[in-house]
């Protein structure tokens, strides 16, 4: 029934609009009465040829015969170019939006992530019903592909993802074609394990001397009082129950999914068996200080054993979450159109001074903001370059620049370009206003029409 929902709304769709131009290359679609909606899929990316919600959209696209139509060719090309170059963030990370039903867009972002990280996805939207977003999470691999992890259903319910190699990874959000919305997203980051000890602090970290320096440390050491429950980590079996010289009574732990084992060593007592099944928070044994630990006071020593040896625990477990940035940048820009109010701005790759420089724009240069981020705009440029602006460098073009008198007839362009198409004609002693500036060319409104002029007029 859903699959023929969203086959009909496609039909309906291909009949009962139509596509024009709009300022600035811009889509508009006149709608009437039709909700494109795609059918509800939820589980994890790729397992026997699932296809995500934003996938099964798209090929419903192309069974409509949509997918070389302009409207198609733009939320198709959007879904790519977004994830050739997203922007830069820093996780913990939250940003507020809008998608225009008059333009297909995605927007992407890339941050770094670590093994052993949960990584927690969230996106409110408004309104809740009939405005759909698509999320998706990937892996960018070092040979330049990227892989398909994670995603949201149709209805943007959070989820979340446990990291299993140190890179860069990219969250796309990218809406259904004629849906107008707002949305705030955040991104977070945590331990993908439970803390191993009741109330216990980490004491000594990964990669420090033991021996005289012979050798380094294997693990994190956890420390509490003399039989403080010691707890799974994570649902599993228990691998093995034993002693040794270094760790004393130790039990191992494979968290169930997981190609590595949890190791507990200097145990008071073991209150496991081998091959038992524990869930996470399960009293596995007793903090104590046997094997090499007898002269030491009572710790849990954690470490995590792969096919590889040993990897640092310390982001498996970490409890400390922070929290995203407030957002300071005023929310009523979004959405609109601002210009640079001083005379250097430089776009940025992320919201921060100390990130990249994409470009530098002078002085009332026209930008569309698209979202909030901190004190900083997600901005637009208009030749389709995105990047972000700290909000204090620009104003709203509710006033004009300066306002002309025109001399001469003057096509109106579409865009700051030579090549662009002419929207209209500005008459000989028609005034004209000058909202913001590109590329040598003004962005003015007229009584008849708004577009682009040649700066040399």
């Amino acid at each position: 029934m859903l699959a023929q929902a969203c086959h009909s709304s496609l039909a309906m769709l291909m009949h009962a609009c139509r596509v024009c131009l709009y300022p600035q290359g811009q889509i508009f679609v006149l709608l009437v009465g039709v909700s494109l909606q795609s059918c509800n899929v939820s589980g994890p990316a790729g397992l026997f040829g699932k296809r995500s919600p934003h996938e099964k959209y798209g090929q419903n696209l192309i069974d409509a015969g949509l997918r070389e139509s302009a409207l198609g060719k733009a939320w198709f090309g959007q879904a790519e170019a977004s994830l050739l170059k997203p922007l830069s963030v820093t996780i913990p990370y939250k940003e507020s939006g809008y998608f225009s039903a008059e333009q297909p867009r995605a927007a992407a972002v890339r941050f770094e992530a670590k093994r052993g990280q949960r990584i927690s996805i969230s996106l409110d939207k408004k309104p809740a019903t009939n405005f759909c977003i698509y999320v998706d999470l990937w892996e960018a691999k070092t040979s330049g592909n990227k892989k398909l992890l994670a995603y949201a259903d149709t209805n943007a319910a959070p989820f979340k993802h446990d990291i299993d190699d140190n890179g860069i990874y990219i969250l796309r959000l990218q809406p259904e074609l004629l849906g107008s919305g707002e949305y705030t997203l955040t991104i977070s980051s945590g331990p993908s394990l439970a803390f191993p000890v009741q109330k216990g602090k980490i004491g000594s970290f990964w990669g420090a001397d033991r021996d005289g320096g012979v050798r380094r440390h294997e693990g994190v050491d956890i420390f509490a009082a003399k039989r403080t429950p010691a707890l799974a980590a994570a649902d599993g079996f228990v691998s093995r129950v034993g002693d040794n010289k270094l760790g004393g009574k130790v039990v191992f732990i494979r968290p169930e999914g997981k190609n590595y084992n949890l190791y507990y060593a200097h145990l008071d007592e073991q209150l496991v068996t081998d091959g038992q099944k524990v869930s996470a928070g399960d009293t596995i044994g007793l903090v104590g200080n046997t094997g090499n630990a007898i002269n030491t006071a009572p710790h849990l020593h954690f470490g995590i054993y792969t096919g590889g040896g040993a990897i640092d625990p310390l982001d498996f477990i970490n409890p400390a979450i922070k929290s995203p940035p407030a957002i300071t940048a005023s929310l009523t820009s979004i959405g609109k159109s601002v210009r640079t109010g001083s005379g250097i701005v430089h776009m940025r790759e992320g919201p921060s001074a100390t990130a990249a420089s994409l470009r530098t724009l002078s002085l009332n240069s026209l930008l569309q903001v698209e979202a909030a981020s901190s004190g900083w705009y997600k901005v637009l440029l208009p030749d389709g370059v995105s990047g972000f602006v700290s909000s204090t460098t620009v104003k709203p073009v509710s006033l004009p620049v300066k306002q002309l008198k025109i001399s001469n007839e003057q096509y109106v362009l579409d865009k700051p370009e030579s090549i662009a198409a002419r929207k209209g004609v500005v008459s000989p002693g028609e005034s004209i206003r000058i909202l913001g500036e590109y590329n040598g060319y003004y962005y003015v409104s007229g009584s008849r029409h708004s577009g682009w002029l040649p700066k040399n007029l």
